[in-house]
């Protein structure tokens, strides 16, 4: 009801605009370049368009009015500007001043009702982004010129003369995303920032066979329609609400490269079966440094695959990230993308954080391994689970809707073998082990829970977590990587205090599984499930809930 009442209105205030008459003469309206092209979502969804405002401006030494009752008069009916701001505009030296911008046909109506001659009403363009912050990080924002809109952030920036150019002549812009899926994200990671207190969140929802990034977002968020003030969020958020913690934002994201290192090492043969054990019998020391595994799930014996995940064992993860060397190991980073910026159609990005490459020993390959002291944004860590399930290849992820059968060429990073026993193993994490929360009847969802300490200042703060879920669905046939962070969550009483992964970020990968399936077509099945057969065995009990 309150999107459909929105929509008659907007609808309403271009009809205002096109009826009110033109003004006159000076050139305005038809100087302005083609129409600036719509930005629509994958279904036609309308996400951003242009029409023409009225910006007002006055010619000082040309005022008949005396300049203070003007400028009173004008407040009044521009609540936005002061009226001393108005009043200085009005007696400035200059010929020629612009005292507002983005002004309704209502208030335009009533400026020209004033009679002032110098004060001029002319039109040009603007922009509507009728869903407000739906996506704003991906849409990005523009900036009126006399001419025409000018991209400031986001898409609109990336493809700015594609957009506006005379070739293209307005040429729609056709994004990958889904506003359905988009919504349904945000809203649960917002809840979650919420009911945790967190300081802000982000999510990926990426289509593993074509590349495409079908939701992202970033919270705290902002309305493109007035970029220059943060969008109200219900919780504590960013000085900057414009910065993209999905794209920008580099995080430990800990446990969740747990699924990596085994990956690496099942294709390099260092896990021949998955009843090979390594020893977990006491913490690695190593210089001076102590590797242990959390003590709610702490096993003190030799562990194999299925138990290295199932309970996110640190010294299990660590031993085979010592045998596959860091050599190896950085070659894999590298060929999935962990050595540089994301590469995706946004200019807003940051490089990974990792440890030197010449002061990269044993110690590092093992911390590396678990996911502590590599930083990485979470549209990495999709892009690289998207490789992990779909069989093993390394697609870039496009914000573009992709053709039907025009998937973003690939490169192989495992074999296909290699993906299907991650999917049994990312499957048996959610059944059985620190990602039940995530579990959702009927659509088979796999992945890894991580929660790290946030590093602040070059420090690490223990109160100050990063808690993620990175997972795939359904698991039987991997479509669709989702993404879960929430940065800084505090332990409530419904959690018993606790802040991990297990109890914050897995409920909002099974929350968006539950809400989008049906909305990209993945029909529940309850009669059928991953092959689990080898390894379920192989797992003396259940995993913890607190990783």
């Amino acid at each position: 009801m309150v999107f459909t009442a929105l929509t008659a209105a907007l609808a309403l205030r271009l009809g205002d605009l096109a009826l009110l008459h033109e003004p006159p003469a000076t050139g305005s309206a038809s100087a302005l370049s083609p129409k600036r092209g719509d930005i629509l979502d994958r279904n036609g969804v309308v996400l951003a368009r242009s029409f023409e405002a009225f910006g007002v401006s006055v010619f000082p030494q040309q005022l008949v009015s005396e300049p203070d009752r003007l400028a009173h008069q004008l407040a009044a009916i521009l609540p936005e500007r002061s009226e001393e701001r108005l009043k200085s505009e009005l007696l400035h030296h200059a010929t020629y001043r612009v005292l507002s911008r983005r002004v309704l046909p209502a208030q335009a109506q009533a400026i020209n009702n004033l009679g002032e001659p110098a004060i001029v009403l002319e039109r040009e363009p603007d922009r509507l982004y009728p869903n407000l912050s739906l996506g704003a990080h991906v849409i990005g924002y523009t900036e009126a010129g006399k001419r025409r809109a000018f991209g400031r952030s986001g898409l609109e920036k990336v493809f700015d003369e594609k957009l506006s150019g005379e070739a293209t002549r307005g040429t729609p812009l056709v994004l990958a995303m889904d506003s359905r899926v988009q919504q349904a994200l945000a809203a649960e990671l917002r809840a979650s920032m919420v009911k945790h207190h967190a300081v802000g969140a982000a999510g990926v929802v990426l289509d593993v066979q074509t590349g495409e990034v079908i939701a992202m977002v970033s919270l705290p968020d902002f309305n493109p329609n007035a970029p220059g003030m943060d969008y109200v969020t219900p919780a504590d958020g960013s000085p900057d609400n414009r910065f993209n913690r999905t794209t920008q934002g580099m995080y430990e994201l800990g446990s969740t490269f747990k699924a990596l290192t085994v990956a690496m090492a099942m294709d390099e043969g260092i896990i021949k079966s998955m009843s090979q054990t390594f020893d977990a019998t006491a913490p690695i020391r190593i210089g001076k440094f102590t590797i242990d595994d959390d003590k709610s799930h702490r096993l003190r014996k030799y562990v194999n695959t299925p138990e290295i995940m199932v309970f996110s064992s640190n010294i299990g993860t660590a031993r085979l990230a010592s045998a596959l060397g860091g050599e190896r190991q950085r070659d894999y980073l590298k060929r999935l993308g962990f050595f540089d910026p994301v590469r995706v159609e946004l200019g807003e990005h940051s490089r990974p954080l990792y440890p030197a490459i010449s002061n990269w020993g044993e110690s590092a390959t093992m911390t590396v391994g678990f996911g502590h002291g590599f930083a990485v944004s979470p549209l990495h860590l999709a892009i690289a689970y998207g490789a992990v399930v779909n069989g093993g290849i390394l697609r870039p992820a496009t914000m573009l809707k992709v053709a039907p059968g025009k998937a973003v060429p690939g490169t192989r990073i495992f074999t296909a073998e290699t993906s299907a026993k991650m999917n049994a193993l990312l499957r048996l994490v959610v059944t059985s082990g620190t990602g039940r929360k995530a579990n959702t009847p009927g659509y088979r969802v796999g992945g890894k829970t991580g929660t790290s300490e946030k590093v602040v200042n070059g420090r690490y703060v223990k109160n100050a977590r990063v808690a993620s879920f990175a997972g795939a669905f359904p698991m039987d046939k991997p479509r669709y990587v989702v993404v879960a962070m929430v940065d800084e969550p505090k332990g409530i009483p419904e959690t018993y205090g606790f802040a991990t992964a297990g109890w914050v970020a897995a409920p909002i990968m099974g929350n968006v599984v539950a809400r989008i399936a049906p909305v990209l077509g993945v029909a529940p099945d309850v009669t059928h499930d991953v092959d689990m057969r080898g390894i379920l065995g192989l797992v003396e009990t259940a995993g913890a809930e607190h990783e």
